[in-house]
This record gives structure tokens, sequence and C-alpha cells, in this order.
């Protein structure tokens, strides 16, 4: 490692977005720690497909933190489905406070790691109606990251960077492919079987297909049926 190394923290989930903004990251000549979370989610493919993606980290950390205990998205409740229809507002999908919860945790590694840098893969142009993936989160969560830290205080400034943040899906994705993403090894269904086969039918699912159908890219995702 040199003195001389750029560190940065990368919130990796496993799916298409966040194995994209790992290759930006590691593109730009950042060293990257990857941080995922097993928070008790309906699958857990997606933390199998983040081990599989973290080669391009110095470091992949995953922290468990139970969400489920409180509930109200179909990502934590079993007792509540994942919908397949396309939703109107707000879907039920929607994790409270996840990307809070997620931000702040790296946040606190990027402090002990001096890293001044924290990437994240938040989308607001094919994003699924996610209040914590807009651009005016974003900005909220940096000022409160530069108040609330030591190395914010010290006058050494933390950027949230989101470089999907403007992008259609297809870009996104033509964006992955000029880095050689393998998006093969990703997981986005919000429901994936135990192998990582996607259900083809969520909300997810979708917003991924219609994403590679755009970008003329073969859709190399592996479905249930």
């Amino acid at each position: 490692m040199s003195a001389d190394e750029t560190k940065a923290v990368v919130l990796l989930s496993g799916g298409l977005d966040s194995a994209t903004v790992l290759a930006m990251a590691a593109s730009q000549g950042f060293s990257c720690y990857a941080l995922s979370f097993n928070y008790n989610q309906r699958s857990v493919s997606e933390l199998n497909a983040a081990k599989k993606i973290a080669h391009l980290a110095r470091q992949h950390k995953i922290l468990d933190i139970d969400l489920s205990a409180f509930g109200g998205s179909a990502l934590t409740d079993a007792d509540i489905a994942v919908p397949t229809d396309e939703p109107e507002g707000i879907p039920i999908t929607y994790v409270p406070a996840r990307n809070t919860v997620f931000l702040s945790l790296a946040l606190a590694w990027a402090e002990v790691l001096d890293a001044h840098d924290i990437f994240i893969g938040v989308n607001a142009v094919d994003y699924s109606g996610y209040p914590d993936c807009r651009p005016q989160f974003i900005q909220a969560f940096e000022q409160m990251a530069n108040l609330a830290t030591k190395a914010g205080v010290e006058g050494q400034k933390i950027t949230i960077h989101t470089p999907l943040i403007d992008l259609t899906k297809a870009q996104i994705i033509s964006a992955g492919v000029a880095l050689d993403v393998d998006y093969a090894a990703t997981v986005s269904c919000y429901q994936a079987d135990e192998k990582g086969a996607a259900c083809g039918v969520c909300d997810s699912c979708r917003i991924r297909q219609q994403g590679f159908a755009a970008a003329g890219v073969v859709d190399p995702t592996r479905y249930q049926r």
C-alpha cells in the first residue's frame, strides 16, 4: 500500500448497479473497501454475488444488521409478498431508512480508514420510487457527514459519490460492459432462489430486463423459469 493511496468505501449489494459502481471507483484509481450488509433480507443470494464481485476491492466486509426486526417491507417481512405488478408511488419493497443506515455505517468505516470518499449506486432515473435514491437525499447526507465527523470538522471533506444518479439502466449497463463487469455474477432480483436464479417478474427484474434490451446487450441473468 502506497503512502498516497486514495481510499474509498464502496457499498456493494451484489446487484447490477453496485457492481458497476465498484468497477467505476476502481477505474478511477481508488483503493476500494467494499461494504455489504446481511440485513436479514428476503434473498441472501445477492450476498453470495457480492463475494464474487468484490475481487476488485482491497477488502470486503459483510456486516450483520437485522432490519427484519422492524419489518415494514416486502424485503424484510416474510408475511408481505413481493409485488409483481407495476407499483405506483413508493413501493412496498422500499426498506425504511435502509440507505441512511448503510451510508452511516460506511461513514463510520471511512473515518477509521481515513477515507474521504464513499460510493453508492443510487439512481434517480430508472429507480423504483425509493426516496433515499434521490439527489436531495444524497446532498443532505453529505452535508450531515461533514458536520458529524472528526474528519469533516477538521476540514477533510467527505464526498458521497453517486456516478449512476443520472443514468438510465441501459447507460449503466453500457458503462459496465466497457469496464468488463461480469453481470452474470450479479443478482438484482428481490426474491432470487438459493442458487441466485431470478424470478423474472418482480420490479427489479423488469427494470433489469428492460435495461439490457435497451442497451443492446444479451441478458446474462439466470431465471427460475
